[in-house]
């Protein structure tokens, strides 16, 4: 996107959510960062007592209504999402990167890793939004997931989903045992006829010695209490009252994803 052109100026129903982003009180920038950053883009500080994310609202609306464009926004965002501020804290740089080009969509721009502006389609709708930046997929992709991970619960890591993407996630074991037996059971009756020592029909060693059928049965038990723990409960009990948080949906997907990688290795 080319700095020399005049960029129309943002609606306010479109500006407001992103000084939210920006000047998050639990994670936004500090108010003295947002006054270094007005300043360095020739933005006047209307307001500088007001609450973080208003100041920066009023600065904005004012250097819009000054200038007819929104050039000077669009610089204070890229300045502020410069990656080189935010060494040692990569988590909070992507979580704000991604909320911001959600807000962003609905101008038909994204802001790059490099904080370089990009022209996309306009988001119409919340679902389309989602779909532009995802933190939770993103976090997946940078622990090397099982790309079977991303086949059966692309809609619902869009959506930041985590209740039904765990759901997904777990089921997707199943569903890939089955396709590999021919089974048609499910839960412990498919693992234990698939993992069976007597007859197995999946096996990831040769089962030659006492270390091959430990590994074989703890991936059967490892399975098997992921389903006790994650996709009982989820199955039947009220989204509202089985409360999945990010950093334990993480944790799960990446049991499930270590759990495929084992399949990859069926002899």
């Amino acid at each position: 996107m080319s700095t020399g052109n005049r960029h129309p100026s943002i609606q306010p129903h479109n500006l407001e959510p992103i000084c939210q982003i920006i000047a998050s009180t639990t994670d936004g920038l500090t108010g003295s960062e947002i006054g270094k950053i007005l300043s360095d883009c020739g933005i006047t500080d209307t307001d500088p007592g007001m609450t973080k994310w208003k100041r920066l609202y009023n600065s904005f609306i004012h250097s819009q209504n000054k200038h007819l464009c929104s050039n000077q926004i669009l610089k204070f965002l890229s300045t502020a999402m410069q990656p080189s501020r935010y060494l040692g804290n990569e988590g909070l740089y992507h979580s704000r990167l991604n909320e911001l080009n959600k807000s962003l969509s609905f101008i038909g721009l994204e802001l790059t890793d490099q904080a370089k502006y990009r022209i996309v389609e306009k988001a119409k709708t919340l679902s389309e939004a989602q779909q532009r930046a995802s933190h939770f997929k993103y976090k997946l992709e940078q622990r090397n997931v099982h790309l079977t991970i991303f086949k059966y619960c692309n809609e619902e890591l869009l959506k930041e989903n985590y209740f039904h993407s765990v759901f997904e996630g777990v089921k997707s074991i199943a569903d890939r045992i089955r396709a590999m037996t021919g089974l048609y059971a499910d839960g412990n009756q498919l693992i234990d006829a698939a993992f069976s020592t007597q007859n197995p029909l999946i096996k990831i060693n040769h089962l030659q010695n006492d270390t091959h059928r430990s590994e074989h049965i703890g991936l059967s038990n490892l399975t098997k209490g992921l389903f006790g723990l994650i996709r009982n409960p989820t199955a039947h009990t009220p989204k509202i009252k089985f409360v999945i948080e990010e950093d334990e949906a993480l944790d799960i997907m990446t049991t499930v994803s270590y759990i495929h990688k084992l399949l990859d290795k069926v002899v």
